[in-house]
């Protein structure tokens, strides 16, 4: 099965909650969903036998801050976050790459940060990654068991992948830089 495939399977199933794909032209083929319907969209990944989707590889937070002329030109990206699911069907032999893309803060207000769907209860694995994607990235996974910090210290202020975050110039009394 091939993404093109997957994709008309999941128009068929979830309809205008599947928002777009890039089959042809992106090195890595994706499939974007809405964040309403991640959860049910992974579910259905994992469980329908011609998927089988079995294998969260790796769940990656991304920030596009400010937009690059090139991209802003050719997708009209704007600031926002995407969350990134690598998926593989051990049974089928396929990958997947899954989007969900939400502002950088919630309802706009800065500091809040954004909210995605925890996909924990489908892929037990996505407790740690989740858990990282929190901590450098700053995304809230609702419904996560246990969202906190796994790399920085639990005091630490900020989340480090963020392009707009400062790093401190000093830390319990340590100088950074």
């Amino acid at each position: 099965m091939n993404i093109d495939q997957i994709h008309s399977l999941l128009l068929e199933r979830f309809g205008e909650t599947v928002v777009g794909t890039e089959p042809k032209r992106a090195m890595d083929p994706w499939i974007q969903v809405d964040q309403e319907s991640l959860v049910a969209v992974c579910r259905f990944l994992h469980d329908d036998s011609r998927l089988l989707f079995d294998h969260l590889n790796d769940l990656c937070g991304v920030d596009y801050l400010e937009p690059d002329a090139k991209k802003l030109a050719k997708f009209g990206h704007e600031p926002h976050i995407e969350v990134v699911y690598h998926l593989t069907s051990m049974t089928h032999r396929i990958q997947l790459k899954l989007k969900v893309c939400v502002p950088r803060w919630k309802d706009g207000v800065q500091g809040q940060l954004p909210v995605v769907p925890s996909v924990s209860s489908v892929w037990g694995i996505a407790n740690w990654h989740e858990r990282e994607a929190y901590d450098l990235v700053g995304i809230d996974f609702s419904g996560h068991p246990n969202l906190r910090r796994i790399l920085c210290p639990e005091d630490w202020s900020g989340h480090a992948l963020r392009k707009d975050y400062e790093f401190p110039l000093e830390y319990h009394g340590v100088r950074g830089r």
